[in-house]
């Protein structure tokens, strides 16, 4: 269960001119995106969609964030579900939920979950484990968009105070960029072709085209189906990197505001 997808699983761009390779060493390592950039949530707008469906009074499938769709029984009960993880569901009466994840045995995110009387909105009262084993809890409100009770499709742009993420760019051979965040480093190369992610699911690529010297987009396909649509632009004095986050399907796009770390 994740309450945002994080920006920038890889990032590729594309020039117009194709630079001699020295030139494009240079070129590379005097990008105006290379350097470590920190998010600053109080300016971004991060949307958490999620779909819940209801097969019967006390078993529900949810998908959280476009992830893998994971059915539950509502006993309580400690369920396997993605790799590595249980879920939990108790129906405290009709209109309340709790929701745990753990990982190894261990509360990794909890969430309870109260729908309104007119069920038009729930909120939900999330906590997550930091990497230093912290916590923090943010109270999300949702907004319906179909359906009924606890299933349908819900939609919040409640800002994840609390929240910490950090990326890196950096210059990779003579043709592309290295982008480091959370999972595995990834080398993007700088030809405009489709090319496979190392290391991840099979039919994941990534294509990018540059527009100017502050402005790039990149486009991440999962089996030749357009998964999502990234757009960067720089500020004139390279010290703010909007991404605008488009997800087929979803009907607002993640806007991510970073600063540049010192």
């Amino acid at each position: 269960m994740r309450r945002i997808v994080l920006p920038c699983v890889a990032f590729a761009a594309v020039g117009f001119v194709q630079p001699s390779r020295a030139a494009s060493v240079l070129w590379t390592a005097r990008d105006p995106f290379v350097g470590k950039w920190r998010l600053d949530v109080s300016r971004s707008t991060i949307v958490d969609d999620m779909r819940v469906e209801a097969s019967s009074p006390n078993k529900f499938t949810f998908n959280f964030e476009g992830g893998p769709a994971e059915t539950i029984v509502a006993d309580g009960t400690d369920q396997p579900r993605l790799p590595g993880t249980t879920l939990s569901v108790k129906a405290e009466d009709a209109q309340t939920l709790t929701v745990v994840r753990k990982q190894d045995g261990h509360i990794i995110v909890s969430a309870h979950w109260k729908l309104s009387d007119d069920g038009r909105t729930l909120r939900d009262s999330f906590t997550s484990l930091r990497p230093d084993g912290s916590k923090v809890t943010v109270d999300y409100l949702y907004k319906r968009t179909g359906t009924s009770g606890f299933a349908g499709s819900w939609e919040s742009t409640t800002k994840p105070v609390g929240l910490k993420l950090e990326l890196g760019i950096q210059p990779y051979a003579s043709k592309g960029l290295t982008f480091v965040s959370a999972g595995p480093d990834r080398n993007v190369i700088f030809d405009g072709r489709d090319h496979a992610v190392p290391g991840a699911r099979d039919g994941l690529t990534l294509s990018g085209r540059r527009s100017g010297a502050h402005a790039m987009e990149y486009t991440e396909r999962d089996g030749g189906k357009v998964a999502h649509v990234r757009q960067f632009e720089l500020s004139h004095d390279g010290r703010t990197l909007t991404e605008t986050l488009r997800t087929p399907g979803h009907r607002l796009a993640d806007v991510f505001v970073f600063e540049r770390a010192h």
